[in-house]
């Protein structure tokens, strides 16, 4: 079973900073974005060297259960494991945009956001969620985040409070035809005539890790490509030994710290973190 331990292992053994010529050497996209979406399947499914197509797809089907697009979050499930949101940026601090999507902690089976398809990939109720960050300028990868969503979200309730407020204030206007939606709220027959329709949609932003853990992490801005990954030191002490020993034994540019960070739900509660870092 993949986890982020050998994802991160993956990439200091191979680390593609031209992600777009790798790419579309091997037929695959045109784009930063797309060569990054593929680069996050290689790195957990082990398959980055991989010049064989069919066994790359065998190979992502027995690591994940699920794969969904911009529209239907997350993006990856790892099997009997965590979820996966791939996010690409063209500024090393700018804010990351979830749209209609709020930042997750967690992700919930019960959640009207996904897709059944989603829910129903393998038996769950909950899954860990790693955001997987990418810098990157039009053709190479500058750095890359790999970091749980309970580093620095916030648990659901506060997010469905704001949105459940907003939509219920929607609604409560009078004399105007609602929708059901999973949107802030949908008006429709706006006009006399009941031809005009008004989608009300929340657009999510969250701050950048670069941003959100400088007081653990500086990023270096002489280093070609940096790598970040971030855990609760539960969540690492949960993975497999053998993987730990395996990074643990690593001394290839390769960090290992123990940190803390501020509690999402609570910051003036610090949390027993993992930080990993690895640069070229």
């Amino acid at each position: 079973m993949s986890n982020i331990i050998k994802a991160f292992i993956n990439i200091t053994q191979n680390p593609i900073i031209n992600l777009v010529d790798y790419y579309q050497g091997r037929n695959r996209i045109n784009n930063s974005g797309k060569a990054l979406e593929n680069y996050i399947q290689d790195v957990f499914a082990g398959t980055i060297n991989e010049d064989n197509e069919n066994y790359r797809l065998e190979r992502l089907q027995e690591v994940f259960s699920y794969q969904g697009n911009q529209n239907n979050p997350p993006d990856l499930i790892l099997k009997n494991s965590d979820a996966i949101e791939v996010k690409k940026l063209q500024s090393k601090n700018s804010a990351i945009a979830l749209n209609s999507s709020y930042p997750k902690a967690k992700l919930y089976a019960t959640s009207s956001m996904i897709t059944n398809a989603c829910r129903t990939c393998e038996e769950w109720d909950e899954k860990d969620i790693i955001y997987t960050i990418g810098y990157t300028d039009d053709n190479s990868l500058k750095s890359l985040w790999l970091i749980y969503g309970d580093c620095f979200c916030a648990d659901k309730e506060i997010y469905e409070r704001i949105k459940n407020t907003i939509s219920d204030g929607i609604n409560s206007i009078p004399d105007v035809e609602f929708t059901r939606t999973n949107e802030l709220g949908k008006v429709k027959r706006v006009d006399p005539l009941g031809i005009t329709d008004l989608r009300i949609r929340g657009m999510w932003h969250i701050d950048n890790p670069n941003k959100i853990f400088e007081y653990i992490y500086e990023f270096d801005e002489e280093a070609d490509f940096q790598l970040i990954c971030l855990m609760k030191l539960e969540k690492y002490n949960s993975l497999p030994q053998v993987d730990r020993n395996i990074l643990e034994n690593l001394n290839n540019n390769i960090s290992i710290q123990n940190v803390q960070i501020k509690n999402p739900n609570n910051p003036i509660q610090l949390i027993d973190a993992k930080l990993l870092t690895f640069k070229v």
